[in-house]
């Protein structure tokens, strides 16, 4: 059965790392990155109009349905990821939170962002200027700063075999 695997976390809290990883285990993961689909998209900029927008947008793109995707992407907003469990089928859809502290984020932000944002450069930035809302209730909660990349991929294979979305 194709999946859809929605990670969903702060900026820096390590989602795309662990999707590129992800992949490293399963041969026919699609990913699809949320700064990757922004940089292709004509809305660059993080207000809620944009952030809709580029869910939207990754949403549709997830729901083909002919194999595995690994969705890396802020997408702060509770409405935004309900909306996307609706367009591509409520039972493909994984919600993985990716945890992790505002403080460990920032630490781990190697293109300036927060910095960026914190100097009022960056607009609406999640986690600064916007805040992002924890999921209620997430399939999978990955805390990335108690499980390195390692112990956070095994726990999602070990999700995925247990509800027999793939084999091995």
């Amino acid at each position: 059965m194709a999946f859809v695997l929605w990670m969903t976390g702060l900026p820096c809290s390590g989602k795309t790392t662990l999707a590129k990883k992800l992949s490293d285990k399963i041969s026919n993961l699609t990913i699809l990155d949320g700064d990757e689909v922004r940089a292709q998209s004509s809305s660059s900029d993080f207000s809620r109009e944009g952030i809709n927008e580029n869910n939207r947008k990754v949403a549709n793109l997830a729901k083909d349905g002919s194999k595995p995707v690994c969705v890396s992407l802020i997408s702060p907003f509770r409405k935004n990821r309900e909306d996307a469990r609706k367009i591509i089928d409520t039972k493909r859809f994984i919600e993985v939170y990716i945890k992790c502290s505002l403080p460990t984020c920032e630490e781990r932000d190697v293109k300036g962002m927060y910095k960026k944002a914190r100097r009022n450069e960056i607009k609406d930035f999640i986690g600064v200027n916007t805040n992002y809302e924890i999921p209620y209730n997430p399939d999978l909660i990955l805390d990335t700063e108690k499980l390195n990349v390692e112990e956070s991929v095994n726990k999602l294979l070990l999700y995925l075999k247990n509800n027999n979305l793939i084999v091995n």
